[in-house]
C-alpha cells in the first residue's frame, strides 16, 4: 500500500486542495488518512479506483 502526499495527489488529480476538501466532505472523493497531528495522506489504490470510475463514466 502506498500513501500519497498532497503534492502527489495534486499531480494525479489536478484539483485544488480546496476542491478536494469539498469533494471529500460531500463523500464524492476518497477520504484522507490522518498520519499525524499535521500530516495527511491518501491511499493510492483508492485514488486510482476513483479515477477509473471517472474514466468509465465520461461518456
Amino acid at each position: 500500500m502506498r500513501i500519497l502526499s498532497k503534492r502527489q495527489l495534486k499531480e494525479m488529480v489536478l484539483y485544488s486542495p480546496q476542491h478536494i476538501a469539498r469533494l471529500e466532505k460531500a463523500n464524492k472523493f476518497p477520504k484522507r488518512v490522518q498520519l499525524g497531528p499535521n500530516r495527511v495522506g491518501w491511499v493510492e489504490a483508492e485514488i486510482l479506483d476513483w479515477l477509473q470510475l471517472k474514466l468509465a463514466n465520461r461518456e
